[in-house]
């Protein structure tokens, strides 16, 4: 059955329809395959452990690295569940239990949109899961080791797996559960972050902290009602009920699972979900692994009521129907990948490409490495920021324009198609137009301006 289920993700990967926010991490493996570092040489808005571990894939796939890069997190998520399945085995949970519990996981809509989409959700998961199975383990040197490197490891590639590396910190220290080797485990990402941190302090507080606490306010501005309490509430009980999250955790809570470090997991990976404003489903990944650990312990100690037994059928459904659309209605990556082939056989030895889509070019702008993301900002930064932290706004796109013209700007990947804004494209066409480019036909969807002959 986990063999079956790493094809199917496999498959879901392939059949997702495309989606802008995949743009910053593509173009990040793609930066860093060329010798580029997050924050010193481009802006990158997480924690920058993903870039680094993905570039030789983005180096080795060269045009096709996008697919790549959806395909080894489609095993990552699949990882993640063989994680939670091994956990629970190692903390006292039944073949079968761990099974449920393992494939109730897997039916969450918040895992499968992760697993399938080139985003930095599915190492993180993956890590987590794998720290979990060392916890489960024998108290050795080495499972020590292995959950302080993998917890870390999992906080460096997205900020929102530091609060369950604390939690699971603490619980060591209160349970003396060898917190040296913990801690020696957790030295090697923390040393890569902090030295990253300090070629460019700056940026990286901009990218780590800066841009996550004030962004949502500033491009939610008109819609304020989007960052309200009530809002929040209900995307999250929206997001679990997508798949048996819910039920999973009123199997933890009548089993009683509290023993372990499981509860501190899940509550600190909660509490980790709901701190950004708005929620989305992917902010809840965290919570997931350790909270279906809990589940297979609550049902081998508590056989599951007949509402839950009820209740099953019609969350799991809930949870796979908007990944059973997506392979049904196909499409998915690969005509993406065609274009992003036709557009490399236009780009051919031009130089950087100005997109808001650097996910479809092979030799993105540096300055664009954030997709549409920095490029929409309003209002928490000066011009003179905006060209210190290396990003380029409509604002400032003229003098920095000016100053250093990209080869060629392509615009059309930032639409509806790809859950995006058309509008926010305007401003570069407008300066092409403004300065004479010419455009070169590339396909339907996109539209490539380069400087006159």
């Amino acid at each position: 059955m986990l063999l079956l289920l790493l094809i199917l993700l496999l498959a879901l990967a392939m059949a997702r329809p495309v989606d802008h926010d995949e743009s910053q991490y593509v173009a990040a493996a793609t930066l860093t395959a060329k010798g580029l570092l997050p924050y010193r040489d481009y802006a990158y808005l997480q924690t920058p452990l993903q870039p680094l571990l993905f570039a030789p894939v983005a180096a080795l796939a060269g045009v096709w690295a996008w697919l790549a890069l959806r395909l080894i997190n489609a095993l990552l998520g699949w990882l993640t569940v063989v994680g939670v399945f091994v956990a629970a085995r190692r903390a006292g949970a039944g073949k079968r239990m761990a099974l449920i519990a393992a494939l109730g996981l897997a039916a969450c809509d918040i895992l499968l949109f992760s697993a399938a989409m080139a985003r930095n959700d599915a190492l993180p998961a993956a890590m987590l899961a794998g720290a979990m199975v060392a916890m489960a383990g024998d108290r050795t040197r080495t499972n020590a080791l292995s959950a302080g490197l993998l917890l870390a490891g999992a906080a460096a590639a997205k900020i929102s797996y530091a609060l369950p590396a604390a939690a699971f910190g603490l619980w060591v220290l209160w349970r003396q559960k060898r917190p040296g080797w913990v801690a020696l485990g957790a030295l090697l990402p923390a040393a890569l972050v902090a030295w990253l941190c300090w070629l460019a302090p700056a940026d990286a507080l901009f990218g780590i902290l800066t841009f996550p606490a004030k962004a949502p306010a500033d491009f939610y501005a008109g819609r304020p009602w989007k960052l309200s309490l009530a809002a929040k509430v209900v995307d999250t009980l929206k997001f679990l009920a997508l798949g048996p999250a819910l039920l999973a955790l009123v199997a933890a809570w009548r089993g009683r699972a509290a023993a372990g470090p499981w509860p501190w997991l899940a509550l600190a990976g909660f509490a980790a979900a709901l701190l950004p404003e708005p929620t989305w489903r992917q902010y809840l990944l965290p919570a997931l692994p350790p909270l279906f650990v809990m589940a297979a312990l609550g049902l081998q100690r508590a056989v599951p009521t007949r509402t839950m037994r009820l209740a099953v059928v019609p969350l799991v459904a809930a949870g796979l129907t908007p990944s059973l659309i997506a392979l049904v209605q196909g499409g998915g990556i690969l005509p993406a990948m065609r274009e992003r082939a036709a557009i490399a056989r236009v780009l051919a030895g031009r130089g950087p490409v100005a997109t808001l889509s650097p996910q479809f070019v092979a030799d993105p702008d540096s300055r664009f490495a954030t997709g549409p993301f920095a490029f929409r900002i309003r209002r928490f930064l000066s011009p003179a920021d905006e060209g210190a932290r290396r990003i380029v706004t409509p604002r400032t796109l003229a003098a920095q324009f000016a100053a250093r013209p990209p080869a060629a700007i392509l615009v059309g990947g930032e639409g509806k198609w790809t859950s995006g804004d058309d509008a926010l494209e305007a401003p570069l066409e407008a300066w092409a137009r403004g300065q004479g480019w010419r455009q070169v036909p590339v396909s339907a969807r996109f539209r490539l301006w380069a400087p006159p002959r």
